[in-house]
């Protein structure tokens, strides 16, 4: 699909609050036919999401370290997983210790997560998943490991308030450049 065509498509989703506030962009090289383009998000006429520029306002991350010494990224720890270290443990280790314990293995498998997810979408290509995008339902997009997929289903107008409103606690697992899509969305309703 031409990107003319595919950007219509995708700007005919875009909910009504963030028509003509967030923008799909692209180079291209002309004269470089093995030379890719280069796609993006505005919000407000500012680059927010380059998949090969890190320079963006969006922290990413290099390391698992990192995502487990960042000190906003707050993850919930339930009953059921003190549970499981307790029966690891045998019951050999203290009370207090067995919420540090789970804590640092949720930090562990989420900063896994987050950087898995953001090879991935460093080495795919903004059209092909653009093009995924239009043809799979929304609720896919929503629930997808992708960022990408999220982000553009957080900016579509078939995802209605309540559903946003709903989503506030799986949105702190996801990465900061989908919670700050997230946050955009929330501002508009």
């Amino acid at each position: 699909m031409a990107w003319s065509k595919l950007k219509q498509n995708l700007e005919s989703f875009l909910c009504p609050a963030l028509y003509g506030r967030v923008e799909y962009r692209a180079t291209s090289y002309r004269y470089l036919p093995d030379k890719a383009g280069n796609c993006y998000i505005s919000v407000d006429k500012k680059n927010v999401f380059n998949m090969s520029d890190r320079t963006t306002l969006i922290r990413w991350y290099q390391t698992e370290l990192e995502i487990k010494n960042d000190s906003d990224i707050q993850l919930p720890i339930n009953n059921e997983e003190i549970e499981v270290v307790r029966k690891e443990t045998k019951g050999k280790v203290p009370e207090d210790r067995l919420q540090v314990i789970a804590r640092s293995r949720k930090l562990s498998q989420y900063a896994k997560e987050i950087v898995t997810a953001q090879s991935s979408l460093s080495k795919s290509n903004f059209t092909v998943v653009a093009t995924k995008f239009l043809s799979t339902p929304i609720e896919e997009s929503l629930k997808s490991d992708d960022i990408l997929l999220n982000i553009l289903a957080l900016v579509d107008r078939r995802v209605g308030k309540k559903r946003i409103l709903n989503m506030n606690e799986e949105m702190k697992l996801k990465h900061p450049v989908v919670q700050y899509f997230y946050e955009l969305r929330l501002r508009t309703l």
